[in-house]
């Protein structure tokens, strides 16, 4: 599995170390919770109160032999990071975070682009794997316009579990949502 940085434009994709647990948990904290989540658009902020994750979460995909934490910086800051995880003929995307201010630029989309450049070829995988929470449905329509597809498979919210949020309502899923690879 290549570990290299790899330099696009003014953008810097690297695995991140346990070093990088804290900028993290506090870039996806805030692009998901509480006031500061609200300058951007992918905010939780009305439907869960409370952690979106915590150092030891972090810890735990960064120490994964199955999974990586892919950190974006740019001009040495981190501005974005995702979760990729091996799943036999698949890849897990997930723990996906932009830094507030810098949502709807465009950044999101390359990040994504990336990951699923980097499981293909690291992996082989075919598809690319998520879950998020029906609620989110302008967060499914912009994964939509990147090629993922609603499945109708359901996973109930983990209610009383405070590590993943304080719901604020009790409808509260996630939907499966699939990508082919192929080709790419």
């Amino acid at each position: 599995m290549d570990t290299a940085p790899r330099t696009t434009g003014e953008l810097t994709y690297r695995d991140a170390t346990p070093a990088d647990a804290e900028a993290l948990v506090a870039l996806i904290e805030s692009a998901y919770r509480g006031d500061s989540s609200r300058t951007g658009w992918t905010t939780e902020a009305d439907i869960l109160a409370g952690q979106r994750t915590d150092r030891q979460g972090v810890l735990e995909v960064i120490e994964s032999p199955l999974s990586r934490l892919l950190i974006t910086e740019r001009d040495g800051g981190i501005v974005a990071c995702c979760q990729l995880e091996h799943r036999d003929e698949a890849a897990y995307f997930g723990m996906f975070a932009v830094r507030p201010g810098m949502q709807g630029a465009g950044l999101g989309r390359r990040v994504i682009e990336e990951a699923e450049r980097l499981a293909q070829q690291s992996w082989g995988v075919r598809e690319m794997h998520m879950t998020v929470i029906t609620a989110r449905e302008e967060l499914i329509a912009w994964y939509e316009r990147r090629g993922y597809r609603r499945t109708g498979k359901l996973f109930p919210f983990p209610y009383g579990d405070e590590r993943f949020g304080l719901p604020q309502r009790d409808d509260l899923r996630f939907e499966l949502l699939v990508k082919p690879l192929q080709g790419r």
